[in-house]
């Protein structure tokens, strides 16, 4: 059996708060050994439950030939997810700007504004497909990120009406956009004042100064704008509350073993059980990966979380949170959730629409 200790403080300090801040999630309709029809099923039934959580945001990814991930339609599921619930934002995280015309993606943006007003975040991401084979098939190359920035501009162009082309239905600013921020990401979303979305271990508490330098850098270069007269940064990062540090940890070690997998065989896999991976051989890079992948996420006893969070944000300033936690036990994420809305104390909502299971 292996066991991947983090390097976490065993002694709680009392007392400890969390800001007041808005906490959401992003889903990446993860496919599960044995279930592979239900990954956006699941992802439906997590939004509704996020919503009566209190959760603010809802945000679904793009991903596109990968084995263990459904979500490859952001802005399709988003009209879903809007469609089943009443309040809760929901959001992509993101549409890979590099993939798509920028007239596109606003007027897909648009319509989901249109329809559900109020209530539509568009989170961008620049990057390009991992594999030849998917980049061939987007009809884009390596050098597709390149042209961000001029991307970008277009886009926010159609959404504000300042283009010379109209896109419709006609946004007017309506929609929020967020970059999806890493490497010169962070320096373009300043230049443009728009909020960015950070994470990955550099956001990490073993890596808080490095981030605190990044982060600085964009508050530092922000430019106002329509959008956001102040800079506004979301981290994200995986949190797992379980009722003992042990447990928490088997809910997080279901993406970190397809992380692995992912970067020393190509492809990320469906989701297995914990105890299942804790049983399979590794190679000594795999476990150095999964070792990796566990020690930058948050996780523990709801008072081991709530120690390391507060830190955490407290390094970085940041002014909300978005979880990206997913795991292979359906229940066991429910209730993680359900512990973590209860840390932040998030107002919980009466809907109409859906329910729990």
């Amino acid at each position: 059996m292996t066991v991947w200790m983090k390097n976490v403080s065993r002694h709680v300090v009392p007392d400890m708060l969390l800001p007041s801040i808005p906490v959401s999630i992003l889903d990446r309709a993860n496919v599960r050994e044995g279930a592979p029809a239900d990954a956006l099923a699941a992802t439906l039934r997590r939004a509704k439950r996020a919503e009566q959580l209190g959760y603010h945001r809802f945000w679904v990814a793009e991903h596109h030939g990968v084995p263990g991930i459904a979500g490859s339609a952001p802005t399709v599921l988003m009209a879903v997810v809007a469609a089943q619930t009443e309040r809760i934002r929901v959001g992509t995280g993101g549409v890979m700007l590099p993939n798509h015309q920028p007239l596109v993606v606003a007027e897909q943006a648009a319509t989901l504004q249109a329809l559900f007003p109020g209530r539509i975040d568009l989170g961008i991401g620049r990057s390009v497909g991992f594999t030849s084979a998917v980049r061939a098939a987007l009809r884009q190359d390596r050098d597709a990120a390149d042209r961000f920035e001029a991307d970008l501009s277009e886009l926010l162009s159609y959404l504000t009406g300042t283009s010379i082309l109209t896109a419709r239905p006609y946004d007017d600013g309506a929609t929020p956009p967020f970059i999806l921020a890493t490497g010169k990401g962070v320096d373009i979303a300043a230049a443009a004042g728009l909020a960015i979305v950070v994470g990955g271990p550099i956001f990490s508490a073993r890596n808080s100064e490095r981030a605190r330098g990044v982060l600085e850098r964009y508050r530092r270069n922000f430019r106002s704008s329509t959008y956001y007269p102040e800079p506004y940064v979301i981290l994200s990062t995986n949190v797992a509350v379980g009722e003992s540090f042990e447990r928490a940890e088997d809910l997080l070690l279901p993406e970190a073993w397809a992380m692995a997998e992912s970067r020393t065989r190509g492809q990320f896999p469906p989701l297995a059980p914990a105890e299942s991976i804790r049983e399979r051989p590794m190679t000594s890079r795999q476990r150095d990966i999964v070792a990796e992948t566990l020690s930058a996420a948050v996780y523990g006893t709801a008072g081991q979380v709530t120690q390391e969070l507060s830190l955490l944000l407290e390094a970085t300033g940041a002014d909300e949170l978005m979880v990206t936690t997913n795991t292979f036990d359906t229940a066991a994420l429910s209730d993680t959730d359900r512990e973590l809305a209860g840390l932040f104390t998030l107002p919980t909502l009466a809907v109409t629409k859906g329910g729990s299971d």
